[in-house]
């Protein structure tokens, strides 16, 4: 488990989630055929326009809107501007067993899909990303990704797990939270932490607690997944609140952020018979 170094500065991103993937079975198709195998793996693809310069700065043309159901995305070749954006080599990606092949950035085989805007409320946000989890299994297999970039956790991992994990999910409801939620590592005052980034998404918070002495990261990270798990389905954490933990005589503590407007974690505490 690679927990990454929060420390680290991190560039910005937009402030729509995007998916990004590693094709090589799509490298150098031209327009046409790559629009045929969209259309015949059931995403209806059409020419698309946005008035957006940031999406247009992002996606090479052609833009094409796809569709699934009642869902759709917008999609197309990752340009310059989208690929710096998920630099691997910066220090604020985190990597999940993950290594990019060499030349990945420049054999034009990266594609960026972004969800498209349809006024879905916030209530409504797991159940649209779990459609577009759902067409990205179909583009993982169409373009034989190796690896996928989730930007809300700023996080690369392999592809073809992730969508071995969204099956999983079709069946147990579980989310593939390892995929979409990085759990990074960082020292203030001498003590070690480990906070999420891209929980917030799901459950409109993230989750920060110190590592207790004597733990590993994979620990601790281990017992962060599992309350995260809980809050993208359940929601956020509103009130204090105190349960057991993974092992026996194990305690965890919740406590909420203060309503002050500005964004913060939710602070977590382990105690008991460590």
């Amino acid at each position: 488990m690679d927990a990454g170094n929060s420390n680290a500065p991190i560039l910005p991103v937009p402030p729509e989630p995007f998916a990004l993937i590693i094709g090589p079975s799509m490298r150098g198709a031209s327009d046409v055929s790559l629009e045929t195998s969209l259309r015949h793996m059931g995403l209806r693809p059409e020419r698309a326009d946005s008035d957006r310069a940031d999406m247009m700065e992002r996606i090479a043309p052609p833009l094409f809107r796809l569709r699934f159901g009642r869902e759709s995305m917008l999609a197309g070749r990752a340009s310059d501007a989208a690929l710096a954006l998920v630099d691997p080599a910066d220090p604020a990606t985190s990597l999940l067993a993950a290594s990019l092949p060499q030349g990945w950035r420049e054999s034009g085989q990266c594609w960026m899909f972004v969800p498209d805007e349809d006024g879905h409320g916030a209530h409504e946000q797991t159940m649209q990303m779990r459609e577009f989890f759902k067409m990205m299994v179909l583009l993982i297999d169409l373009f034989d990704a190796s690896h996928f970039f989730w930007s809300p956790a700023r996080l690369w991992s392999d592809a073809p797990q992730f969508r071995a994990s969204v099956a999983e999910m079709l069946i147990s409801g579980m989310p593939p939270i390892l995929h979409l939620v990085a759990f990074r590592r960082h020292e203030a005052e001498g003590v070690d932490f480990v906070g999420t980034r891209g929980l917030a998404l799901f459950a409109q918070q993230e989750l920060e607690g110190r590592i207790p002495k004597g733990w590993t990261v994979a620990e601790m990270v281990r017992r962060l997944a599992r309350l995260s798990l809980d809050m993208m389905l359940n929601g956020p954490v509103r009130e204090s609140r105190r349960m057991r933990g993974l092992d026996p005589g194990e305690w965890v503590h919740l406590s909420p952020p203060p309503d002050t407007g500005m964004p913060s974690p939710v602070r977590v505490e382990f105690g008991g018979d460590l």
